[in-house]
Formats: C-alpha cells, structure tokens, sequence
C-alpha cells in the first residue's frame, strides 16, 4: 500500500515522492514530494505526481489526497495542473514536534493547505 520513487536525471537524484494507501477510506496520500532546486522547472514534479496517481489507478484507490505547507504558488498550481482540487485550509497549523510556544505562535504562522483528486466513485 506504499511506494517511494526517485527522479534521477544525468546519474543525479533530483527528486523524490512517496504515496501511503489508507485502505480505510480507500484513499492515497501523496507525501514528501520534492524536487531540487537546480532542477526545477523541468518538469520532473509533474512526473512524479502523475506516478503517485498511476499507482492509485493501478492499485484501484477513489482518490489521492494531500497536504502541504508550501507558500509557493508554484507547487499549487502543480496539483492543479495535475487536476487535484483545493479542498480546505488549516489556519496555524503545528509541524510535528512543534510545542505550540508564545515564540512559535509568533513566527511560525502556518496554513496547512488541504488538496483531493477523485478518480473514482465508491
């Protein structure tokens, strides 16, 4: 129910992404996906979200979700572009490991950004 791919360019790894299968809601949720920054703009990001979803159609999954944090607008119109619909925002989001401090509650002022692409319907 999981996968983790990498993106290798030239003998260079350049990218990551990792899908975790939820066989409770029949979901798979894209993690982790990355791409170094020397390499942006190449479409490699656009590769490897399209083979989180191939790995969901293959393995017969309603729907890929995710979550990120990135402020860039950049990597939300890439879920987009791969057809992936803005579902909701978490306002003050803590990371893990995160304490929940006068000081954090100050300067760390995250929105947690909430994405759903339905393949199917159960």
């Amino acid at each position: 129910g999981s996968c983790f791919w990498v993106a290798v360019l030239d003998g260079n790894v350049v990218g990551i992404v990792a899908a975790r299968g939820n066989e409770e809601d029949n979901t798979v949720e894209l993690l982790r996906m990355s791409v170094d920054s020397n390499y942006r703009g190449k479409g490699i990001a656009k590769a490897l979200g399209r083979k989180v979803l191939e790995f969901a159609m293959l393995n017969n999954y309603s729907s890929v979700v995710l979550g990120t944090t990135a402020v860039k607008m950049a990597a939300h119109k890439l879920y987009e572009s791969l057809g992936f619909k803005h579902v909701g925002v978490v306002e003050h989001y803590a990371l893990p490991g995160m304490t929940r401090s006068l000081l954090e509650r100050m300067f760390f002022q995250l929105r947690y950004h909430r994405y759903r692409l339905q393949l199917r319907e159960e």
